[in-house]
């Protein structure tokens, strides 16, 4: 494709001779490919910890491009050869963008095949039963990574492995070698979550047994919703040390940020605005205000008004306490699947969540992010512990992890850890991914209600 962007269909008869020498930039074009395929392989860019795992996988595809072509640039340079730049100008975002959508297809086609059980990850849990539990759960939360366990393993003397029945897996004590454990349970991965209980010198022994097994080995280091870009490996002595950053709440309260929130909410309120439009006069046709206002609490703890598009009858909050045995919410939020003071108008709004349009003026007045925490009500704020005071260090977003990873179906304890999570770990990227994700939730229409 850059060739014949570059070129078009005919040879270009000022071709450098060493072009000619190789039979034009078709051949060039050929090299360069299998170039890039080189590139990939020595990067490790099919690794099984990359592939399917984050947004890791497409930053390895960009640092071996820009490696890559970089590497071109200097060599042309250094040597004087004469390149086309517009070739390489083309070839680098064309071919990038089209391993990328590749890497994305195939994702999408084994999240397909791993939600009917096929291409899964068997886990063989090596700890005790709440660690266990901890791993399932995390699993569950991200059935794309296609990681099963099959079985858990306890170290040591362990005795009593009838009293975790309820994990739903077979659990194995200590005296049974690992191996035949392996064998009996069918796993190609072994988690250690005992790191305390097996010790160095037992880890370095387990990996040992596991290496003619051909099965991998990985390790739950104890810590939970930290992202990547907060830690870093640096042995010390032969001892790795997992060091983590102290989460800058500051970050999310950057110019950068602010500025970021304040243009794309102008920019989708002039997009949207015919259908902002068309939807507050089907509001009105349907009797009754166009808009609801409700109390959130923001940043540093201060009330504001929530502005969406009224989707329930009028008067729908006085009717909450006759409702009060049908709530279906978790914590303090109140959630009905069939709730029956929602108009017709209002229940297509909420299930592509079009009703929170107009929270993008909340984003304008500063009030709001276009991505953050769920914002909370008063009555939720007054239940907070000292930990969770630190949601109030950030703007509430008009999307979030919450949005993104299960909306009105999520459990409450769920949502509080993704609301913290993004908290402690904010990055500009993960705002860019989180609002990708969020479209695709959004037409899916799934867990709203």
């Amino acid at each position: 494709m850059a060739r014949f962007a570059r070129f078009g269909g005919v040879s270009d008869t000022n071709q450098p001779e060493w072009v000619q020498t190789l039979g034009g930039y078709t051949v060039v074009a050929l090299l360069l490919a299998t170039a890039w395929v080189g590139a990939l392989v020595w990067g490790d860019a099919w690794s099984t910890r990359l592939i399917g795992h984050g947004w890791a996988e497409y930053e390895r595809l960009a640092l071996i491009a820009f490696r890559l072509f970089g590497g071109i640039a200097i060599l042309s340079l250094l040597l004087r050869i004469d390149f086309a730049r517009g070739f390489l100008g083309v070839a680098l975002p064309v071919g990038l963008v089209g391993l990328m959508i590749n890497r994305r297809v195939w994702r999408a086609i084994a999240a397909r095949e791993r939600s009917v059980g096929r291409y899964l990850t068997n886990v063989l849990v090596v700890g005790d039963p709440r660690s266990a539990r901890d791993m399932m759960q995390a699993f569950g939360r991200d059935p794309q990574a296609g990681y099963r366990i099959v079985g858990m393993y306890l170290p040591g003397n362990q005795e009593n492995s009838g009293e975790y029945g309820d994990l739903g897996v077979p659990v194995f004590l200590g005296r049974s070698p690992i191996g035949e454990v392996i064998t009996d349970c069918g796993a190609d991965t072994v988690a250690v979550a005992a790191v305390e209980q097996l010790g160095s010198q037992g880890i370095r022994e387990l990996a040992w047994e596991l290496l003619p097994l051909g099965v991998q080995l990985v390790i739950m280091p104890g810590i939970a919703d930290v992202a990547d870009q907060r830690t870093q490996l640096r042995p010390i002595g032969n001892l790795p040390l997992v060091h983590i950053d102290q989460p800058n709440f500051d970050q999310a309260t950057t110019f950068g940020k602010i500025a970021f929130d304040w243009i794309f909410a102008a920019l989708c309120l002039l997009i949207v605005a015919p259908v902002m439009l068309v939807i507050a006069l089907a509001i009105k046709f349907d009797g009754g205000p166009v808009f609801y206002r409700a109390e959130r609490i923001g940043l540093h703890g201060k009330p504001f008004k929530m502005i969406k598009f009224r989707t329930m009858v009028t008067g729908a909050d006085r009717m909450k306490v006759e409702l009060a045995a049908e709530n279906e919410g978790a914590g303090p939020l109140f959630k009905m699947r069939n709730d029956p003071r929602i108009t017709r108008v209002g229940r297509f709004l909420r299930r592509y969540s079009l009703d929170e349009l107009p929270q993008f003026l909340n984003v304008l007045r500063g009030e709001m992010s276009v991505v953050g925490p769920r914002p909370p009500l008063a009555e939720e704020v007054e239940r907070y512990d000292v930990g969770l005071q630190r949601k109030l260090l950030v703007r509430p977003g008009v999307t979030g992890l919450w949005q993104v990873s299960g909306r009105s179906d999520l459990p409450w304890a769920e949502a509080v850890r993704l609301d913290m999570y993004y908290v402690e770990n904010w990055s500009m990227v993960a705002d860019l991914i989180i609002i990708a994700r969020t479209i695709s939730a959004v037409s899916a229409a799934d867990g709203a209600y």
